[in-house]
């Protein structure tokens, strides 16, 4: 019961954050084009869907549910400055809840909810994902996943994005390493601002991560490169 009181009073936590802080992101009209499409890649790379999880199905009673934090190397820390006005940070820190939950034949979905810190940044996102492979003791798990992601809280943006990648992983006692490609498709449109115009393209996508399992315990921590932006997470929960 303990364990549960304070995964919700974590879960309180993570979600309070004043909807308007010191880095909003309120002064995207100031940006050139080519500045916009910087942030935009930037923003779509950090808040695109992350799993933090291997390929293999949780099955029909299964759940994963954890904290999470992902940590971002903005590669354009500069246009932050400007869309913010305050000096924006290099890194954007980014606390979330994470929940997926097993189907029959295969099948899981996900989703997570997160924030950025002193800041107007909000973020959700969901999954589908498909084992091809569902692995075994001497086979490796397979997996593809459809996912969407978008931003709130930002009156001068819309932000959303689109991703398809293929997933491996193979359990050895407690730990299941597992790596995937993919691709993630980023639409950022400003609103109400005269001078810029939509920005659309594509972001190739890598990751590797490593799960632990220790009886009522999940820790995972994964790396991914997405476009030239690079992220680290890290999951504290369980999974069962």
């Amino acid at each position: 019961m303990h364990r549960r009181f304070a995964f919700v009073a974590l879960t309180l936590a993570v979600l309070a954050v004043p909807a308007r802080a010191a880095n909003d992101l309120d002064n995207i009209g100031a940006l050139t084009q080519p500045q916009f499409r910087l942030l935009s890649e930037d923003l779509g790379a950090a808040l695109s869907y992350k799993p933090v999880l291997p390929a293999e199905p949780l099955g029909v009673v299964g759940f994963d549910i954890g904290l999470e934090l992902t940590v971002v190397n903005l590669e354009n820390s500069g246009v932050f400055d400007v869309a913010t006005l305050t000096g924006a940070p290099s890194t954007l820190v980014i606390p979330k809840v994470h929940v997926h939950k097993g189907l029959p034949f295969g099948i899981d979905i996900g989703a997570f909810l997160a924030t950025v810190p002193d800041s107007n940044i909000n973020n959700w996102g969901a999954e589908l994902r498909y084992a091809i492979l569902k692995g075994g003791a001497a086979t490796p798990a397979v997996a593809v996943r459809a996912s969407y992601s978008a931003l709130e809280g930002v009156d001068e943006l819309k932000l959303n994005t689109t991703g398809l990648d293929i997933s491996i992983s193979k359990g050895f006692t407690f730990l299941t390493p597992y790596a995937g490609i993919g691709t993630v498709w980023v639409n950022s449109s400003p609103q109400d601002i005269a001078t810029l115009t939509e920005e659309e393209f594509s972001l190739t996508k890598y990751f590797v991560g490593l799960n632990m399992n220790f009886a009522f315990i999940n820790v995972a921590f994964e790396g991914d490169k997405t476009g030239d932006t690079s992220s680290y997470s890290a999951k504290l929960g369980w999974r069962f």
